[in-house]
């Protein structure tokens, strides 16, 4: 990195960050300590008021911002798809605050840089999932991010759908919300789960009846965002696809999927499929989807469950 886009980058990294040492700085590009002192003093002669306060480092001043930006195509164009993404996928708050910033976005290129963005966005399409604007999750979405934002707990109605329990499939519970994240094909709000004494993930889905408490709490400092927990799933599915099916099922992967195998032994042509999920009925409904193309190995008692439910399945439309 040349000096002058290092300097540009330590002004973007005390306006990312805030405060930073001379020692975080000097990690973060590589260099040395006595080359920060050096960029820090060129940096306020140039103008930008940077503050050194004694045992905590280099800040900006409150309220400075860099001028504007000039963007390359390919920048310009990602930030304007990424922005109109989520102006169609998101609830209506986020969609418009989206739409808002593609105009200011737009408002400060060049007519030439216009043209070329414009040709790539009309050439380029993104389809996300309608999961991240639409049902339930959309309903919820902007009071749990309130939530969040205000530290406030939250108390819902939970349906848990792999329940053992019938009597516990549906329960009212209260959470301290951390974090949201979209994963697979859904919304997932981490939190404090105040029934369970820890910290548990909850489908946004499955929620209702949610309602923001005059309660607030504090978020753990060493809490990081994190992907529902794939470690707990512990039973393990094995399934041999038939050849004609073997393509569709890897254009149609379940979630639940973790490995395929060509051509397993003694089986030329065929997809060996392994699946890792919580409970056998999750994959159940994907299995039977492929029909007598698909041959589950293991587990046996899986195998029951599906034998049990192909008889009802024939006896229903039997004469």
């Amino acid at each position: 990195m040349n000096r002058t886009d290092r300097l540009l980058a330590i002004v973007l990294e005390l306006q990312r960050y805030g405060a930073r040492r001379a020692e975080d700085l000097a990690t973060t590009f590589e260099t040395s300590k006595r080359t920060i002192y050096r960029d820090i003093q060129a940096l306020c002669e140039s103008g930008v008021p940077v503050v050194a306060q004694a045992g905590v480092g280099y800040s900006l001043v409150e309220g400075y911002f860099l001028p504007p930006l000039s963007f390359s195509t390919d920048e310009a164009t990602m930030l304007l798809l990424g922005s109109e993404l989520l102006a169609g996928h998101f609830d209506d708050q986020y969609g418009e605050v989206s739409k808002s910033a593609s105009s200011k976005i737009e408002a400060v290129l060049s007519e030439k840089l216009r043209g070329e963005v414009n040709f790539l966005r009309e050439s380029i399409v993104l389809v996300a999932p309608q999961t991240l604007a639409s049902g339930i999750s959309a309903t919820f979405l902007p009071a749990i991010r309130r939530a969040i934002i205000e530290r406030k707990t939250i108390r819902f109605h939970y349906h848990t759908r792999y329940s053992m329990d019938r009597a516990q499939a549906k329960k009212t519970r209260e959470a301290d919300p951390y974090s949201l994240v979209h994963y697979g094909d859904a919304w997932y709000l981490n939190g404090f789960c105040h029934l369970r004494k820890e910290l548990r993930q909850f489908r946004l889905d499955r929620i209702s009846d949610l309602k923001l408490l005059d309660k607030s709490f504090v978020r753990p400092a060493d809490y990081k965002l994190e992907a529902p927990d794939e470690d707990d799933r512990n039973v393990t599915v094995r399934a041999l696809f038939h050849p004609d099916a073997a393509p569709w099922v890897r254009e149609s992967r379940s979630y639940y999927v973790t490995d395929m195998q060509d051509n397993p032994e003694g089986h030329p042509d065929c997809l060996l499929v392994t699946l890792k999920a919580h409970f056998e009925t999750e994959v159940i409904s994907w299995l039977l989807s492929w029909g007598s193309r698909v041959e589950v190995l293991e587990p046996e008692s899986l195998k029951r469950r599906l034998a049990n439910i192909a008889k009802e399945i024939y006896e229903k439309y039997s004469d």
